[in-house]
């Protein structure tokens, strides 16, 4: 990926942490790659975010309807609900394949810190917070439509959330290797802190455990053979933390092994 951009793949870096500029980010942008940086209004932080993700829907629109993949990046994963929505507006109704750390279904009932990151895929089978959805016009997935891998670390009220919700949970990566997954195209959330953080240390929310790169990897090539991923989305590591470059080269490096 550093360096090589796949021909059939459309880059979106938004270079933003929630409504934070994310200036780390920047450096990955290639010539090719479109970049979404718009200035950001005042507000609540959920208004201030809508500008920010409606031309990150739009590229996602523009390029599935070109018969491309959209892949985007950024430093977050509420991003997702961009994309997701993009996709609608090109008529593609995915699977929506979840890897992360963290089981981000949280609502304002159940997170213990109030933090908008942990919420998105909730968000996107219409729980809790909904002023992102709305505003983009997104339509909420059925929670059939999702698969939750790893998520390793839940806080209490979002285990019992996930436990009692429709989404199929895995918590083996590599349970997806034996899968049989639902007819029609997949999306595909990468949150890098999926990763076994001796693979990939520079993130803000580490959870011990997980998949080495090697296994996650194994997993990706299973996912791209399949030929049905029509989107990718990345939530990338923490830019500051990553002094030796390591986390950045591991995690690109696993992007480019599920868009071959």
């Amino acid at each position: 990926m550093e360096g090589k951009t796949l021909m059939n793949n459309h880059f979106i870096l938004t270079p933003y942490f929630i409504d934070n500029p994310e200036p780390g980010l920047e450096p990955l942008a290639r010539p090719d790659w479109q970049t979404n940086k718009p200035t950001l209004p005042p507000g609540s932080q959920q208004a201030r975010l809508i500008p920010l993700y409606q031309p990150l829907a739009n590229f996602v629109a523009e390029t599935a309807a070109q018969g491309r993949r959209p892949v985007s990046i950024a430093g977050d994963c509420v991003t997702s609900l961009a994309v997701l929505a993009g996709l609608q507006r090109a008529g593609i109704h995915p699977t929506l394949i979840w890897f992360d750390a963290h089981g981000d279904f949280n609502t304002w009932e159940t997170t213990p810190s109030g933090f908008l990151g942990g919420m998105p895929l909730a968000m996107a089978v219409g729980r809790g917070e909904q002023t992102i959805v709305d505003g983009l016009g997104l339509a909420p997935l059925a929670e059939e439509q999702v698969i939750l891998t790893d998520a390793r670390d839940l806080d209490p009220g979002e285990r019992e959330a996930v436990a009692g919700s429709r989404v199929t949970h895995l918590p083996d990566v590599e349970d997806l290797l034996d899968y049989t997954f639902p007819d029609g195209p997949l999306y595909i959330h990468f949150d890098s802190d999926v990763l076994d953080p001796a693979a990939a240390p520079a993130m803000n929310y580490p959870a011990p455990g997980g998949p080495p790169a090697e296994t996650l990897a194994r997993v990706f090539r299973h996912l791209a053979g399949s030929g049905r991923i029509v989107a990718v989305s990345l939530s990338s590591w923490a830019p500051d933390l990553d002094e030796d470059g390591r986390t950045r080269q591991t995690v690109m490096a696993l992007l480019e092994t599920l868009l071959s």
